[in-house]
């Protein structure tokens, strides 16, 4: 049986079987071996090398500033700052939700921390304010894909240490492309608003919205140490996730005084386990990656996809179309761990740079995490309103179809995307 076809099937089989995925990456992986007669120490080589680097040290710490921002009370005082800021806008709950995810996301960078803690406090406000909740639900589900798009994030730290690339590069790179998605919402928000005669909270007030910036300032410095570091080459991002942990520390203990030292460990104790999942399935994904390139899967997918297209736009589209059909039953991380070698290849046959392929690939498989069956941030979303997904999916629809086209846009003009890092960090491009 071709060793291709025995990984692909076999992988995909245990899928169905619901074979927890770490295992599934061992098995498929496994059985592949031993029909090419190779040695199953493969396997705990590749393993460890998946995860033996340095630069994956940043996802603990991220995620541990995402447990302290939501539990030290950081969340309480966004909201308090949208209120003040876009509240006066017809539809003020819905742009408070779009405009706390962007800023969480620069805190966090996790998708699912985001809709969790944000969710848990507007979409009750929301019911209770009139909003239909299938929308409420979606417009808490789709803004939280920010926090895979807006700096620091997760994904892109994963994708960049894979795929050796500029970490701090690939975060300048989310900038532009997470405010487009951010308004896209919030005027979609506003014609939803218009047609359902949602109302303002309150008329804008100068005086309130300067008061609430004080409060609210000290954590928002946090994406500014954090992208200005890296990209002043003061730390690298792990030195960067460190420090900034620790000044989220400092905030919550000494400066706010939400939370006290014996709420520490259960804090840490959380974080670890929300990293030891992802990095069990980077590690266990790492050899299937590796031999999807040496049996030459990326050569054959792009004979394949030379066989449909040769224009730099089409192979750049069907990239897009691969992703949104895989990251609707796998996490971004596992399809980017196992599929990257085939993305690389199909990236440089459209004359995508590797910063330019990178967040074009983050974008698109952010939209995972709202699209069925896997869509994580969707049935959470869905569990806070207590409702059916597929309905907060169909809620959905229009926020996907405008995240794609500032995607198309992106790849029609790159420029947009890479205009921060061409600024800041253009030894890196």
């Amino acid at each position: 049986m071709n060793p291709l076809l025995l990984l692909m099937g076999s992988f995909f089989v245990l899928l169905l079987l619901k074979v927890p995925i770490v295992f599934t990456f061992i098995i498929s992986s496994a059985l592949t071996l031993v029909s090419l007669n190779m040695h199953l120490m493969s396997v705990l080589n590749h393993v460890y090398s998946s995860i033996d680097s340095f630069s994956l040290l940043a996802v603990p710490f991220f995620l541990l500033l995402g447990q302290l921002m939501n539990y030290g009370g950081i969340t309480e005082r966004l909201v308090a700052l949208s209120n003040k800021l876009v509240g006066h806008i017809r539809g003020g709950l819905g742009h408070v939700n779009v405009m706390v995810s962007m800023l969480f996301a620069g805190l966090s960078g996790s998708s699912v921390a985001d809709t969790a803690g944000i969710g848990a406090m507007l979409i009750p406000a929301m019911s209770k304010a009139g909003y239909n909740l299938a929308f409420t639900a979606a417009i808490t589900a789709s803004s939280s894909v920010l926090g895979g798009i807006i700096p620091p994030s997760i994904i892109m730290v994963i994708y960049a240490s894979l795929a050796r690339i500029s970490i701090g590069a690939l975060f300048l790179a989310g900038v532009i492309p997470g405010i487009l998605i951010a308004i896209s919402q919030m005027g979609y928000t506003y014609y939803v608003a218009v047609k359902n005669d949602y109302q303002p909270i309150a008329p804008f007030n100068l005086k309130k919205a300067v008061g609430a910036v004080g409060p609210a300032a000290p954590p928002l410095m946090m994406p500014l140490i954090i992208i200005g570091g890296i990209s002043a080459g003061v730390f690298t991002a792990t030195e960067a996730a460190a420090v900034a942990v620790v000044y989220g520390l400092i905030l919550i203990l000494l400066v706010y005084r939400s939370m006290s030292v014996r709420e520490l460990p259960g804090i840490l104790g959380k974080a670890l386990v929300d990293y030891s999942l992802p990095m069990m399935a980077v590690a266990a994904s790492g050899i299937m990656g590796w031999l999807i390139a040496y049996l030459n899967a990326p050569e054959l997918m792009l004979s394949f996809i030379m066989g449909i297209t040769e224009a730099p736009f089409g192979i750049a589209m069907l990239i897009v179309l691969f992703l949104l059909l895989l990251g609707t039953f796998l996490s971004p991380i596992i399809v980017i761990v196992v599929f990257l070698p085939i993305l690389q290849a199909m990236g440089a046959a459209a004359n995508m740079t590797p910063v330019h392929l990178g967040i074009i690939v983050v974008l698109t498989l952010s939209l995972g995490r709202i699209t069925p069956p896997y869509g994580i941030c969707m049935l959470v979303a869905a569990q806070i309103a207590e409702m059916p997904s597929h309905r907060v999916f169909i809620a959905s629809i229009p926020m996907i179809a405008l995240a794609l086209c500032i995607i198309v846009i992106g790849i029609l003009f790159p420029g947009l995307f890479l205009a921060l890092p061409r600024l800041l960090m253009p030894e890196f491009l």
